[in-house]
């Protein structure tokens, strides 16, 4: 009988923290001018678009007579492609995004989880499905999908994430944020998988500023969030260079592995806003960068 009392704890706790959450996604979504995400192009569909000069070769049935005859062209009327597009979300939620270089900065998994939410906002709001990868939240369009979204963004894993292929659909599109700090052969691993689908998508990486800069000196304990890992130094300030180093390679193979894949690659820092990085997400998903 002790089983729900850990249930009812953990269920309290998100109640506490997914409101605050949700409201902060949507109004950094409201700072972001929601275009026609993957519609605006003609096709099969019922809404209205555009008239454009008719071309040799096109059906009588395409052109609209009524318009063609306020002028001396002739026109057709094309229909806007309704076709939703599926957007599935891989947000690390490793023990290493739980990192903050300073008391008054949230955790790399809140601006993570941020982010995700905000771009779900979008997607949603433009007619499109979002998910999750693996099996738990397939694609789907509405509200409720994004409160899904947001209780499954809460667990936690081991020290590092491994990105999953899994549930991405098939030409669709998929985001992964993460610090991408852990070992590459599981990202690579799981963009191939991607790749073998047809579907594309954004690395974003999120990096605390302390990441960035090394602030270290003097005697220095270095322990990974999940403790599996420990090194202890006398002398930190001579590790900056070589550890600047390692750190600029990582974001160069990232680079690399998603030019290879026909993704986007960004960095994004918690000591920055948010808006800036959710347009460029947004940019991208829509083939616009």
């Amino acid at each position: 009988m002790t089983a729900p009392l850990p249930l009812r704890a953990r269920a309290e706790a998100l109640g506490q923290s997914l409101p605050p959450l949700l409201a902060e996604a949507e109004m950094l979504a409201a700072t972001v001018m929601l275009g026609e995400h993957g519609r605006r192009r003609a096709g099969m569909g019922d809404e209205f678009w555009q008239y454009r000069p008719a071309h040799a070769g096109d059906p009588a049935r395409l052109i609209d007579w009524r318009r063609s005859a306020r002028s001396d062209a002739t026109f057709v009327r094309e229909r806007e492609w309704q076709a939703a597009q599926s957007v599935t979300f891989w947000v690390d939620g490793a023990k290493s995004m739980g990192f903050s270089g300073a008391k008054d900065r949230a955790p790399k998994s809140d601006r993570a989880r941020l982010l995700a939410l905000a771009l779900s906002v979008l997607l949603l709001r433009g007619g499109e499905r979002v998910g999750l990868s693996g099996d738990a939240l397939p694609p789907r369009a509405g509200r409720a999908q994004l409160l899904r979204l947001a209780e499954r963004l809460a667990d936690d894993a081991a020290d590092y994430g491994t990105p999953q292929a899994q549930g991405i659909v098939s030409h669709g599109r998929a985001v992964f944020v993460s610090d991408f700090l852990g070992p590459l052969t599981t990202l690579e691993d799981a963009l191939t998988r991607a790749a073998d689908r047809g579907a594309k998508g954004v690395l974003m990486q999120v990096l605390d500023p302390a990441e960035e800069e090394f602030p270290f000196d003097g005697r220095t304990i270095f322990e990974s969030m999940g403790g599996s890992v420990s090194h202890e130094t006398l002398r930190a300030g001579d590790l900056r260079a070589r550890y600047l180093a390692r750190l600029a390679e990582r974001k160069d193979q990232l680079a690399t592995l998603a030019r290879r894949m026909g993704w986007h690659y960004h960095c994004h820092h918690t000591g920055q806003g948010a808006q800036a990085s959710l347009l460029w997400a947004w940019r991208a998903l829509e083939g616009g960068r």
